[in-house]
């Protein structure tokens, strides 16, 4: 893909999938990784479901590879969570799906977060400072690294890797509340 902006269409992604296919589902490997290990979920139903919600959209713009990779990363946390919500509603609250924040943000602490609670953070800091949560988002769920993130977003490096410290100690000290 160029860096230009063009509409996703439907011939368009059906020729794209199979360019992208083995990044996404190594993604969707990794980020499974963090979930429980029985999640109904496999790396190529994520990637999957990727797809169909692509499908589905009216108007998907996207500008180069790394930025249909955040499209998609952002798409993966969607599904996530909405598998975590349908499994809560079908326990009644009983059996949340659990994922590892320490293990994607390599924080020192060893305690498991969900993904409800996470994705509960990120929202919060996405109104507290939208960029910050937008950094998370692309590195925990999409696995791009800070210079794939820094591409995206028009930034330097460095001003990542900073956003990045910054969202981590806010997270740690939100999902330890």
């Amino acid at each position: 893909m160029d860096s230009q902006p063009n509409r996703l269409t439907s011939e368009r992604l059906d020729e794209l999938m199979p360019l992208v296919y083995e990044q996404l589902r190594k993604l969707a490997a990794r980020g499974l990784k963090r979930e429980r290990p029985d999640h109904a979920l496999q790396p190529t139903a994520l990637v999957n479901e990727v797809y169909l919600k692509f499908r589905q959209q009216r108007r998907l713009d996207v500008h180069g590879r790394t930025h249909f990779l955040a499209v998609a990363a952002v798409a993966m946390r969607q599904i996530l969570v909405d598998h975590a919500r349908a499994r809560m509603a079908a326990k009644r609250g009983g059996d949340a799906v659990r994922v590892t924040l320490d293990e994607a943000t390599q924080l020192p602490s060893r305690e498991a977060q969900d993904v409800l609670a996470l994705d509960a953070a990120l929202a919060k800091l996405a109104e507290l400072d939208a960029q910050e949560a937008q950094i998370v988002e692309l590195s925990f769920f999409g696995g791009l690294t800070q210079v794939e993130i820094a591409t995206q977003l028009g930034v330097s490096e460095r001003h990542v890797r900073g956003q990045w410290l910054h969202a981590q100690a806010w997270l740690r000290r939100e999902l330890s509340d």
